[in-house]
């Protein structure tokens, strides 16, 4: 099996983006009423161009509300807030707002900030922001600057702000530890809930879901897929005189010899006992017999030991398409019945006969 995304793993990961979406459009919303609430408040106390300044923050505000509802881009969503907020702490930093208090909205700002983005990152724009505000607390004169602040409020200022930076900081990166191990932890178990713990293979059930899932994509799109199922040869002798922990042996080494073989489109897995199923994606009869002959020869030639003793392990396999089946069970029956035919002519075979059995491989036209 290929290391891909397990599909709980991105459903997981939407959903939380589907989270942060919503609480976004909630964010923009209460910024939308406080702009305005904090602006009515501002024109009756005469302060009428910090009043329009604030409910002109209100468009792009809005503006990036209407375009995540019209993409669903939620990247730009989240820059697009960002951004805004970044910019309505920056005027009320320079203004300082109603009575020199316009900084302390900054407060809101290092929460968000890394819940929105990376620790990293989070911590740059912060380190920036706190430049800012020091460019503004110390050159009061510079153009766009009104806000006057005592140096009490300065200091005052940047060390609460400091201890709620590093606060959200050990937060955040305590929550993000606590998500990654969740994550890893359920990975580990779908792993398990898929895998056989002995071979390391797919299991019967995960590889039902993948047939499953080819031959709804065959009906689709017509793409042919085959399977060989396999049996290793009088596997019972083995248990009875090398004993048990010789058979698990013998079962491991034949599943490193299939991860070898197979491509990485490829599913095997451990069917049941010694059978063993191969799935292959876009893979013709005659291909899959090719392929089948291949790892007999490998198995073969192959030297299964155990505590220095030898273990005799060939196998048989019956391969079939879907082309040759009109439902994954038909599938199934056909591949075993070929199994029991190479079994019965002698075992260490493939049915049906490939070339190098010393007879002619069916035709079969590509897919």
């Amino acid at each position: 099996m290929t290391d891909t995304p397990s599909a709980s793993q991105i459903i997981s990961t939407d959903h939380e983006d589907r989270q942060i979406s919503r609480l976004l459009n909630g964010l923009s919303g209460m910024a939308l009423l406080f702009l305005t609430g904090i602006g009515l408040k501002a024109w009756f106390a005469d302060h009428h161009s910090h009043a329009i300044v604030l409910w002109l923050f209100n468009v792009p505000v809005l503006a990036n509300m209407l375009w995540y509802a019209r993409t669903g881009n939620r990247l730009t969503q989240k820059v697009g807030l960002l951004t805004t907020v970044a910019l309505l702490f920056a005027y009320l930093i320079a203004s300082g707002g109603e009575g020199n208090t316009g900084p302390l909205w900054f407060y809101v700002f290092p929460p968000l900030l890394f819940f929105l983005t990376s620790l990293k990152a989070g911590t740059a724009i912060l380190l920036f922001c706190y430049l800012l505000a020091i460019i503004v607390f110390q050159f009061p004169d510079l153009p766009g600057v009104t806000g006057e602040y005592s140096t009490d409020f300065k200091i005052r200022f940047f060390a609460t702000l400091t201890f709620e930076s590093i606060f959200c900081f050990v937060l955040e990166a305590g929550r993000l530890q606590t998500r990654n191990k969740l994550v890893k932890l359920a990975q580990s178990h779908e792993q398990a809930a898929r895998t056989d713990e002995l071979t390391g293979l797919a299991n019967r059930r995960y590889m039902h879901s993948r047939l499953t899932a080819e031959f709804s994509r065959y009906q689709r799109s017509g793409h042919h897929f085959s399977v060989v199922l396999i049996d290793l040869d009088l596997f019972k002798r083995i248990n009875d005189n090398y004993g048990h922990d010789a058979g698990d042996t013998a079962l491991q080494h034949f599943a490193r010899l299939v991860r070898q073989v197979i491509r990485q489109t490829d599913v095997a897995a451990r069917w049941g006992g010694e059978e063993f199923l191969i799935l292959l994606p876009d893979t013709t009869l005659l291909q899959a017999l090719s392929l089948a002959e291949r790892l007999r020869t490998e198995v073969a030639s192959a030297k299964f030991q155990h505590q220095g003793q030898e273990l005799p392990v060939t196998i048989s396999a019956g391969v079939c398409s879907i082309s040759k089946a009109g439902s994954v069970n038909e599938l199934l029956k056909q591949a075993d019945l070929n199994l029991y035919s190479a079994k019965g002519d002698g075992r260490n075979r493939i049915a049906p006969r490939v070339r190098s059995q010393d007879s002619q491989v069916p035709e079969e036209s590509p897919a």
